[in-house]
This record gives structure tokens, sequence and C-alpha cells, in this order.
């Protein structure tokens, strides 16, 4: 994406017209086949049977849940978590799609384990278990196969712990306003603490990458913006609203700065967060006192109105941003 934002800079700069332009994409290689497509195939079929064959052995158990006694079922799911990490360990080329394998099974074990024994442990600590036991493995196989799916079993541990702790609903109310709101940026925290750790300043010991930052961008984004906007339920704002608010316009100046962590994907990700949390203010704002908007044309007109600018607003930003920081990507390339 950036090669053609660069091309597109240079196309504009040097006023090439649309034969010229094709011409310097095909010099480029845009057109062509990527010189690594076969084994790009060959890794993701590996993954994706990786993936089927985790899934289908957890499956398989549980169909079969009445006929397998407890202990067929623990070595089942242990040869199978042992088996993929020692072949994973010895077999670096599939080693990806081994350890993939291997950290679905260690989920499937924690939870057959939690099932079996009862041992009274809220949802939150086996996804939290099985996000801290997961870590040495992505920490091994430096891969996003790995840590994609980790910043998800991370994202859900944390939103079971803020659940639990709330008493089973996210809804902000003023009578306990000070305890939920704790227990929100805690929860805010961890979550920016998981993007810190995914991030390129860690990116040498984590050997985490980009897809899988934007990954764990778009997975924190939608959870702050869905606890922000529990801030809009009542009759006032409450400042769950104003904090998710503050976080997301916190979030997209780092990645807008200048410097070559821009990221383009990452900026749309949080300007589609920010975006809705503005309009669902705005809609809040309307309807103050004047009951549902649907009963009013006039307001919903408003309403699509100042959506369709912000819109306009948010893409013409992004553009203007990417034109922006082109140039010193041209020059780091």
């Amino acid at each position: 994406m950036k090669t053609r934002l660069l091309l597109l800079q240079l196309s504009s700069k040097h006023g090439l017209d649309a034969q010229q332009a094709a011409q310097l994409q095909r010099l480029a290689g845009l057109h062509e086949q990527p010189h690594n497509l076969s084994q790009l195939v060959l890794r993701g079929t590996a993954l994706l049977a990786a993936g089927l064959g985790g899934l289908g052995l957890l499956m398989w158990v549980a169909a079969n849940w009445s006929e397998l006694g407890r202990m067929p079922r623990f070595a089942l799911l242990q040869t199978l978590l042992l088996c993929s990490a020692l072949a994973a360990s010895f077999w670096p080329k599939a080693r990806p799609a081994l350890a993939l394998l291997c950290l679905l099974s260690l989920g499937g074990l924690l939870a057959f384990f939690g099932q079996t024994y009862q041992t009274g442990a809220d949802t939150w600590q086996l996804f939290a278990l099985w996000a801290a036991l997961g870590l040495p493995l992505c920490l091994g196989a430096r891969s996003d196969v790995l840590w994609a799916p980790w910043a998800a079993i991370v994202t859900a541990a944390i939103a079971l712990w803020m659940d639990t702790h709330l008493g089973g609903r996210w809804s902000a109310l003023p009578a306990s306003q000070g305890d939920e709101l704790r227990v929100q940026a805690l929860a805010f925290g961890a979550v920016t603490l998981m993007l810190f750790l995914l991030g390129p300043l860690c990116r040498r010991q984590t050997g985490a990458g980009l897809l899988t930052l934007r990954f764990a961008m778009g997975l924190a984004t939608a959870f702050v913006s869905a606890v922000a906007l529990t801030g809009l339920l009542g009759a006032e704002v409450m400042p769950q609203y104003w904090l998710g608010l503050i976080l997301g316009l916190g979030a997209a100046a780092l990645v807008a700065r200048r410097s070559p962590g821009f990221d383009m994907a990452q900026l749309s990700i949080l300007a589609f967060g920010l975006n809705t949390l503005l309009v669902f203010g705005v809609a809040h704002w309307l309807s103050l006192g004047n009951g549902s908007l649907s009963d009013d044309p006039l307001r919903l007109l408003l309403l699509g109105a100042f959506a369709a600018l912000l819109l306009a607003a948010s893409v013409s930003g992004l553009m203007r941003l990417a034109r922006h920081h082109a140039g010193p990507i041209g020059a780091a390339q």
C-alpha cells in the first residue's frame, strides 16, 4: 500500500499522464504475480489445515463426550498438545502452523479441565491462563499466526474480567459511577498495554508484525468504543464516553505522528471508531428532551448531514496524511 501511495505521489509530482503512470506501475511490478506466491499458498494451506485439524479434534471430542471416559479425553487433548509442541520445535518450516495447533489444543485442554473439575474459577481466569501459558509459545514462534489469536484471547479475557467486576452489565449508572469508571479505566489500560507489547517498540523481542498490530488495534477500538457508548445510555453523558473519546484521539495522534511507524490501516480503524462515537454523541444530544429521533425528520436530516460531513472530513484528512508521509516513506525505501 505504501508503494502505491509513493507511485501516486510521483505521478502527481512529475505530471505523468495515464499511460505513463501505468508504465511506472508496471516497472514497479504491481501488475506481476508475486515472486513468492507458491510459498504463500503453501503456508496458507498449512495454517488452514492446522486450524481446521485442531478445531476438528476438539469438535470430535465434544461430539463423543458421553462415550469417552475422563482419561481418554485428557489423553487425546494432552497428546495433541504435546505432539504439536514437539513438532513445532523440530520442524521450523511448519512451526507457525503447528504452533497454532498447539495454541488451540491448549485452550481446549484448559476448557475441558475447567468443565470436568468445576474449579469455581471465573471465565475470564480461564482466558487469562490461556493467554499466559500461550505467551512462551508465541515468543518462540515469533509469527503473526500466533500473535493475532493471542491478541483476541487477551481482549476476551479483559472484556470478561470487566463484565465480572461490573456484575454482568456494562451500562454506566450514576449511583456507582466511580466504581464502574475505575474498573473500565483499568480495562482500557490493559488493552493499551497489549497494544504496546505488540507494537513496534517491542517488535524485536516479540516478533509480532504489522498484521497483528492492525488486528489488535481493531479489537481495542471495538472494545473501547463499545464501553464508551454505554456512557450515552442515560439522560446525562457519563465519563465513560469522554474517556473513550480521549483515548481514541490520543491513539490517532500517536499513529499519525511523523515517523516511519505511520500506518494508514490503523489510522482508518481509529477514524472509524471516532466517527462512531461522535455520531452517537450528536444523536444523543439531538434526542435530549425531544423523544425519539425517528419522530422528527428534520433532526434525522441534521444527523445524516453531520455524519456525511464527518466522513468526508475524515477521508480528506487521511488522504492528506498519506500524501504527507509518502515522502518520508519513499526516502526510507
